[in-house]
């Protein structure tokens, strides 16, 4: 069974003005639909195909060595996308944090001001192209970043590159994620994604996480 590209939970244009609706069409219909199909001829005819993504994922260093390149930037990019989405809701929708989510955040950074700084400071020192994490590590919260489309759940490389854990919110900082409307001004995007993070699926995800 092939990977599929999911439909958006929202329309194109209902993050705006944080994330404009021809940003949001070309990120998902060209860029996570790139993702999804070479992965799915990445694996199509070895014993990786039909495996769940995140199973493959997690395990992706026993990939076969000629794809293993490209299981690990494809499935990674369709499996961080299928979160991205999940990740942000429209205004009036994103809900608060759970009193429990909160509760972590204070005791891990001090306060949601600190851990906004501490996430930013991730995502706006990653170098070129990759994604910043708030992740759940051994039942306590930690903020790091990846390169390209690796992400915490890959066993040996996300991990070994000190981001490890269950990623319950991520940010995309690929140029293609915000270029169009903030240019090379990542801060602002940083910045402006906040008011559009869907705490209500962040508080699920920890919840489940613990």
């Amino acid at each position: 069974m092939s990977i599929a590209l999911p439909k958006l939970p929202y329309a194109e244009n209902a993050l705006e003005p944080v994330i404009d609706a021809q940003t949001m069409g070309l990120h998902h219909g060209k860029h996570h639909n790139t993702y999804v199909t070479k992965y799915n001829e990445a694996v199509q005819g070895t014993a990786l195909e039909g495996k769940p993504l995140r199973e493959v994922l997690e395990k992706v260093g026993d990939a076969p060595e000629k794809i293993r390149t490209a299981v690990r930037n494809n499935g990674g990019g369709a499996f961080n996308h299928d979160l991205f989405w999940q990740w942000m809701a429209p205004k009036g929708q994103t809900g608060t944090p759970s009193a429990e989510l909160a509760k972590a955040i204070d005791e891990a950074f001090g306060s949601m001001d600190k851990f906004k700084e501490a996430f930013a400071a991730k995502a706006t020192g990653q170098f070129g192209s990759g994604w910043a994490w708030l992740c759940v590590k051994g039942g306590k919260l930690e903020v790091c970043s990846t390169a390209n489309q690796d992400n915490p759940i890959m066993g040996g490389i996300g991990a070994a590159a000190g981001c490890g854990g269950e990623p319950i919110l991520g940010l995309d900082v690929w140029e293609h994620a915000y270029y169009l409307n903030y240019q090379n001004k990542r801060p602002d995007y940083i910045k402006a994604w906040w008011d559009v993070v869907n705490w209500n699926k962040v508080s699920e995800l920890y919840a489940n996480a613990k």
